[in-house]
């Protein structure tokens, strides 16, 4: 059996990650909430736009979970907070304001977590930031929503303290505010202007990028059990990604792609397999280990280079941005079954 790296510190941002989805579904249905009671049009517009947009953020979540490799389940505390709001928001007990008021708080909270995955990626390992990378766009989202839900805040609470409506001006300034954290923090986190989903290139590009890192690592350690571990954790995302790939995307792309250039991708795939699990009877202390693992990485690597190359080039040329976007969510969905399959995305099992 070869050990991944689903050590004590990876397993914690594993549960961060699932309290960040736990609050991400929370948010689409308090805003659906919101929607229902709100009254003021203007307000009611900028609610819709959150949504839309924490409707795509819960896909990007998912992403980096699926991309992450290890899948757990929230804190048992953070659940109990999130059945408690949620109680709260559909009840009586708080005004229009005070629920606005809660979910405010709820997105500051949010923007803490995905700092806090941040600064601790940055100290677990290279593979775990290039995992997380697309949280960048949710944490600026969230910070955006923030100043949105302040300026709403304020029309609310004036409207509730005195029956009367609030300075026009509220707006400029929360638009004012919302364009000084672009200009802050802009240029250090990926933003999906067009506010499209992940599409299928993106997603594989996001594997085949960790991957690359994780080969990187390996060949750089001298560690017998980090070496380990890395072959381990490569075995895994491999598997698990070239799976997925069968089961979705080359039966998709083969009548655009040609028969025999998606074969080709079939039958690479197909090697992988034996050559892994000869190395795997290898000591990773041998010199021969490293040797035949840059034999599989060079191969990878070709196959890296056709998929982004040419199939890439025939998935712009023959499919819709939606009909790409669809395939990512049909990718992310098998991926994530295939984990599960594998064992051990729950539990820190090894391969």
């Amino acid at each position: 059996m070869v050990a991944t790296l689903d050590d004590t510190k990876r397993n914690a941002i594993a549960v961060k990650l699932a309290d960040m989805k736990l609050l991400q579904q929370l948010f689409i249905q308090n805003e659906e909430l919101f929607l229902r009671e709100c009254t003021d049009g203007e307000v009611a517009d900028s609610i819709r736009k959150m949504l839309d947009d924490d409707r795509k953020n819960q896909g990007i979540l998912d992403t980096v979970v699926i991309q992450y490799g290890i899948q757990k389940d929230a804190d048992s505390t953070a659940q109990q907070m999130v059945q408690t709001i949620r109680q709260l928001m559909q009840g009586n007990e708080l005004s229009f304001f005070e629920k606005v008021f809660q979910h405010e708080l709820l997105k500051h909270q949010q923007v803490m977590n995905g700092i806090t995955i941040h600064k601790a990626a940055q100290k677990v390992g290279a593979d775990v930031m290039a995992a997380i990378g697309p949280l960048n766009t949710v944490n600026f989202e969230n910070r955006a929503h923030q100043e949105q839900l302040k300026g709403i805040l304020e029309i609310l609470g004036v409207r509730e303290l005195t029956g009367l409506d609030a300075d026009q001006g509220i707006w400029a300034r929360v638009q004012d505010a919302i364009s000084a954290i672009s200009g802050a923090v802009g240029s250090a986190v990926t933003q999906n202007s067009d506010k499209q989903d992940m599409n299928i290139q993106d997603v594989l590009r996001m594997d085949h990028n960790k991957v690359n890192i994780l080969f990187t690592e390996l060949l750089q350690s001298d560690d017998p059990q980090k070496i380990q571990e890395y072959f381990g954790q490569i075995y895994k995302d491999i598997s698990a990604h070239a799976a997925a790939e069968e089961e979705v995307v080359y039966p998709r792309v083969r009548p655009f792609y040609g028969e025999a250039n998606t074969q080709e991708l079939y039958n690479e795939q197909a090697r992988w397999g034996p050559m892994f699990e000869q190395l795997r009877a290898i000591s990773p202390s041998a010199p021969e280990f490293k040797d035949r693992l840059r034999q599989i990485w060079d191969e990878i690597g070709d196959h890296v280079r056709q998929e982004e190359s040419t199939m890439f080039a025939a998935i712009r040329n023959n499919m819709s941005s939606r009909e790409t976007e669809e395939l990512a969510t049909q990718f992310k969905a098998a991926k994530s079954r295939i984990q599960e399959r594998m064992g051990g995305t729950r539990t820190g099992a090894t391969v």
